[in-house]
């Protein structure tokens, strides 16, 4: 079992930037492909940002050049860090991590991200 719990959410006025880190516990040893996710209010949750265990990342096309998503193995920690935010970046973000092998899947609970005009 894999706990994650999110933290660095808040309110930011458009054009600034916040942290959002994700803190891994338990088997972290299985942990292949971390990941970032994000529902807005009557949207279906949409992946954000992904980083293998090698450090590959990959971006959902309206956050490439704004937003990068980094992870610290030895602290089990993965970051995304949101620059020159938009409104339309309001939304919870939730933090998941997949088991090597893709067998098991893990989610937090999620951090509010407001982005006000």
């Amino acid at each position: 079992q894999v706990q994650l719990v999110e933290s660095g959410g808040g309110l930011v006025q458009a054009g600034g930037s916040l942290r959002l880190s994700c803190a891994a516990s338990g088997s972290t040893f299985s942990i292949g492909v971390f990941g970032w996710y994000r529902q807005a209010p009557g949207k279906q949750r949409e992946l954000v940002a992904v980083i293998s265990i090698l450090g590959t990342t990959n971006y959902t096309g309206t956050v490439k050049g704004r937003f990068t998503i980094s992870r610290d193995n030895a602290k089990n920690t993965v970051y995304l860090q949101m620059n020159s935010l938009k409104p339309e970046d309001t939304a919870v973000y939730y933090c998941n991590a997949d088991s090597i092998g893709g067998k098991w899947t893990y989610w937090g609970r999620g951090t509010q991200v407001t982005v006000s005009s």
